[in-house]
């Protein structure tokens, strides 16, 4: 069966999952293997997609290299076992109708070539007759029937008989209806265990939460897991997995099996099997989903947190000072004017051990006054509080001179250290101070969050938890798409990006991206659109895929101003013709614009959906989605841990947002938490719901724990501190966000009902741990 029969096949499968149209499935899968890009595709085809959207677009390619490599899997191990003669029909059609690889690997695990095992060795000297009768006659005696099969190897009735129980063993193991159920069966009952090592207390006290800890494997939320295994792996935390009742499993394997397990030798058996083998890699399997399943969730966060980042308010084409707050290296500082380039460097020494206030208020209010400066940004590290009321005093010294006052805003600094000594610094900035690069990025940022922070490593932004534990091939794929669809959502400057900022626009690679500014540097600014066609190695392809995304103001064209793509031009041609006036005189005209209707635009290549956006598009050109330009006030001060006090109401900045709950930065170097029972007086079951990263947001102190620099917040300004911050309000609320803590009294209430389960061999599952890649 080859890749190109399964697509009808993986279409249907995926269009179910997302509930959409198959066709607008295979129409999506067409256009990605055509070379089209998502961004491209969901901007400019969604007649053939039916409006599929950048995220369900990013699915379908997802989905459909699984299911690819599923069904090419299926066929090599159909191949394999028809080689081996094995292969009847009702194999071959429960492997045919396989949608999981790991159903499919249960069902090949009895052919899989594998290294010789103890049931292998036990079968070769003719054990396997001896289990048949033991499972025959279980009212027989086990040891007179195994000294009948002594043999070299198995040389007394106990070692036959050790032999006959490996041979059923591995039969229970090689049965994948049982292994399925198990697994299923552990997965939906069993429940995570973590105790702390002993010892480990004082040094592993970020995972005080998990010391005693105990909660259900289904209701496991993806940083617990995450949190949980980072424990473990940093020697903190035991983790057990609890199964439940091995009495209940060793049933479910009787009955598969058909024993009387009225006989003890089957019994001991059976209950030998669960907790050696069975157990074993039901743990593993659960493990490695619970893993998979909290990596997927905390990518989807990371995800959803760089978006709103990268599509932050920008303050525009302002004059603006970076400060890139220090106490003994002192405060760096870089002027930028409205484009970005760098106007002026200085350090000044304002505060400890140099002191030199006065001097340092005296130079940025002559940096302000000569380059006309908007905007003050300061970075959010060491000493911005500070740092924070210096600018302010800088900026009251302006405006009782005369001038209009600059506006201080303070602005996350994540990652300017590593633009700092970057390639991407050093090729712009080449003969500056690696120290002075961060606070010309800390100015810019503010200027325009995108187009400043393309340039940084998108891990190093800082609006992801726990990305280190995650797999970071898959981290940087999702991130990468995020930046990608937030730069195609803006537009791009032609004639002002920079190469990174260039190389994120749909069909334009870092080698287009540098001929692209090289052409420019060399030719002047383009002129139009068409001008791109010109660029070394921009091609047909390419410039289908970029056009649309690349904006040029004042050019030759008013359309390339816009999103328009220059293969609809044609239609606005139309347009404008139906209307009397000339393209330039159409665009903005919005009186006459909402009079025209779609339909009567439309043809067999530009159909409705284009066109409707099209019209929307002439409206308002090049309309910028991200919101209005805000910024916070930090409470004057308020400026470490210990000035606050439960009860006050600060506005803050939301920093990151997580599962549960978001970080506001209140501008005391620590962010504080507000859980997400405590977002709203109403039940919230995604926090991206109520806030996004970078929203101003007032909070109220709930509690500070000094020591271990963690603030409770809430939104609920209501909220009275000595209440739990994560009381329930409405609907199902969770209160903790800690799981259960277990009390000794769970402790042994949990450990009479699961029976034997903690008897488990530890030395046996430690190992597959080990080779699993789990623990240290």
């Amino acid at each position: 069966m080859s890749s190109a029969s399964t697509a009808p096949h993986i279409a249907a499968h995926i269009a179910t999952e997302l509930h959409v149209p198959e066709a607008n499935v295979l129409a999506a899968l067409g256009l990605i293997a055509e070379g089209n890009t998502v961004p491209f595709i969901a901007r400019y085809r969604k007649e053939a997609t039916g409006g599929l959207d950048d995220t369900q677009l990013r699915t379908i390619e997802e989905r459909a290299t699984y299911l690819t490599e599923l069904a090419d899997r299926k066929q090599t191990i159909l191949a394999a076992i028809e080689e081996q003669g094995k292969l009847t029909d009702d194999l071959k059609a429960l492997i045919l109708a396989c949608d999981t690889k790991a159903r499919l690997e249960d069902l090949y695990l009895p052919y899989k070539k594998r290294r010789k095992t103890k049931a292998d060795a036990a079968r070769e000297a003719g054990l396997e007759p001896l289990l048949d009768r033991l499972i025959a006659e279980p009212h027989g005696d086990p040891v007179a029937a195994a000294e009948a099969y002594v043999c070299d190897g198995f040389e007394d009735p106990k070692k036959a008989l050790d032999g006959a129980r490996a041979i059923l063993i591995d039969r229970f193991a090689l049965d994948a209806n049982l292994v399925g159920e198990l697994r299923e069966t552990m997965y939906s009952t069993g429940s995570m265990e973590s105790q702390v090592v002993q010892g480990k207390e004082q040094d592993g006290a970020k995972f005080t939460d998990y010391f005693s800890f105990v909660e259900p494997f289904t209701s496991l939320p993806s940083h617990r897991i995450l949190a949980l295994f980072r424990g473990e792996k940093e020697g903190v935390l035991h983790l057990n997995l609890n199964a439940g009742d091995d009495d209940h499993y060793c049933g479910i394997i009787a009955n598969q099996f058909e024993l009387d397990t009225s006989s003890s030798w089957l019994a001991d058996a059976i209950r030998w099997g669960w907790k050696t083998k069975l157990y074993i890699s039901s743990g593993l399997d659960i493990r490695m989903r619970l893993k998979e399943t909290a990596e997927e969730a905390a990518l989807e966060v990371f995800a959803r947190n760089l978006k709103d980042v990268l599509l932050a308010a920008p303050a525009g084409q302002r004059a603006t000072l970076g400060l890139d707050p220090g106490y003994r290296n002192g405060v760096k500082c870089a002027t930028v004017d409205g484009t970005g380039k760098v106007l002026s460097t200085l350090i000044v020494y304002p505060h400890q051990p140099q002191n030199q206030w006065s001097h340092a208020v005296q130079a940025l209010a002559h940096e302000c006054a000569t380059h006309h400066v908007d905007l003050i940004a300061i970075g959010n590290g060491t000493a911005s509080r500070e740092t924070e009321k210096l600018a302010g005093e800088v900026a009251n010294l302006i405006a009782k001179a005369g001038g209009t006052r600059p506006t201080p805003v303070v602005v996350s600094e994540s990652g300017a250290s590593v633009y700092s000594a970057s390639e991407i610094a050093a090729a712009e900035f080449p003969d500056m101070d690696v120290s002075l690069r961060g606070a010309v990025s800390i100015a810019r940022r503010l200027q325009d969050p995108l187009a400043e922070l393309v340039k940084i490593d998108p891990k190093a932004i800082g609006v992801g938890q726990y990305q280190h534990d995650v797999n970071q091939t898959a981290l940087a794929k999702t991130l990468d798409a995020v930046v990608e669809d937030a730069v195609n959502a803006v537009g791009v400057d032609l004639n002002t990006a920079s190469v990174p900022l260039l190389a994120r626009v749909a069909g334009i690679t870092n080698t287009i991206a540098h001929n692209i500014v090289t052409y420019r540097d060399t030719n002047g600014v383009f002129a139009n659109r068409a001008g791109l066609k010109h660029v070394p190695r921009l091609g047909p392809k390419a410039f289908e895929q970029c056009a649309g995304f690349l904006r040029i103001t004042g050019g030759s064209d008013p359309l390339d101003a816009s999103a328009v793509h220059p293969e609809a031009y044609p239609v606005v041609r139309r347009i404008a013709e139906s209307t009397g006036l000339g393209v330039a005189d159409l665009i903005g005209n919005t009186a006459v614009l909402s009079r025209l209707k779609p339909t009567d635009f439309a043809d067999d290549t530009f159909g409705i959906p284009t066109v409707t956006d099209i019209l929307a598009e002439l409206d308002k050109p090049g309309r910028d989605p991200r919101p209005e330009f805000t910024t916070a006030t930090f409470k004057e001060g308020v400026e470490k841990l210990s000035d606050l006090t439960p009860g006050m109401i600060l506005e803050g900045t939301v920093t990151n947002v997580a599962a549960f709950g978001a970080f506001v930065d209140v501008g005391v170097h620590h962010d504080g938490l507000v859980h997400v029972s405590a977002l709203a007086n109403k039940y919230v079951s995604d926090p991206h719901d109520i806030v996004r990263s970078g929203q101003v947001v007032k909070v109220k102190v709930m509690d500070v724990d000094v020591e271990r620099h963690r603030i409770g917040l809430s939104m609920r300004l209501d909220d009275e501190p000595g209440q739990p911050a994560t009381r329930k309000r409405s609907g199902d609320q969770r209160g903790s966000g800690h799981g259960r803590r277990r009390t000794d009294r769970q402790g042994d209430r949990r450990g009479d009902r699961r029976g034997g389960n903690k008897a488990a061999p530890q030395g046996a599952m430690a190992d597959a741990l080990k080779k699993a890649g789990f623990g240290r």
